[in-house]
């Protein structure tokens, strides 16, 4: 099953790179900040073009990082910073439940309309918190379920990765992230419930961060 997710993502996405459709379902860069000299990470970072924003950013003495599954995705990434001038943006090809990233190392996190494909979103979640420096940050936007996704639903790699079908209610969201360990949770957006596939779905947009840290910004 996880292969065969992981498969149909990586075909819908690669096939998806070069299109002109709008591929998220958040602004979570609009709530971002990111700063001079930060390291930042995209999870699920598409095209590129949020990567590029945050690169621009935290200016040469900063770095910023895409993740994606998709190998077309990472190509027409690579290809957008190059054609920009981008020099301090780096892309990975990767499953977002290893990533290959060392403990306590990035300042800020975002991800838009991505979480709901995982299969395993603890584990997702575990390495978002081990990967953050202390006092470090994320911004995500992604949907939930209003129920729980049927089975016949949620094991369908084709249905998961139309951007549906993998989606949790709210409440196994937020324990996801307790479960981490996140403890500072801020919602700034929620859609009212929409109908996307078979079944009613929220749009939402929150931060949180891991505790530490001085929290000013500063490169400590």
């Amino acid at each position: 099953m996880k292969d065969e997710r992981i498969g149909a993502i990586q075909v819908r996405y690669s096939d998806l790179a070069e299109s002109d459709c709008c591929l998220s379902c958040g602004g979570a860069i609009n709530h971002a900040e990111p700063r001079e000299g930060e390291k930042c990470l995209d999870l699920g970072s598409g095209r590129g073009n949020d990567v590029i924003r945050m690169a621009q950013a935290v200016g040469e003495t900063g770095m910023a990082y895409g993740i994606d599954i998709s190998p077309g995705m990472i190509e027409k990434a690579e290809k957008n910073a190059a054609k920009l001038g981008v020099s301090n943006a780096s892309f990975i090809h990767s499953e977002l439940t290893k990533l290959p990233i060392v403990n306590n190392f990035i300042d800020l996190i975002i991800s838009n309309c991505t979480i709901n494909h995982v299969a395993d979103k603890q584990a997702l979640w575990n390495e978002v918190y081990r990967i953050l420096k202390p006092g470090g940050r994320f911004s995500v936007s992604d949907i939930y379920s209003v129920k729980d996704v049927p089975a016949e639903w949620a094991t369908d790699p084709e249905k998961i990765a139309e951007c549906w079908a993998g989606a949790v209610t709210k409440d196994s969201y937020l324990l996801q992230l307790e479960k981490a360990g996140f403890k500072e949770i801020t919602i700034i957006e929620e859609s009212t419930p929409y109908k996307k596939g078979e079944i009613e779905v929220v749009s939402i947009t929150f931060t949180g961060k891991k505790a530490g840290g001085c929290g000013c910004g500063c490169q400590k």
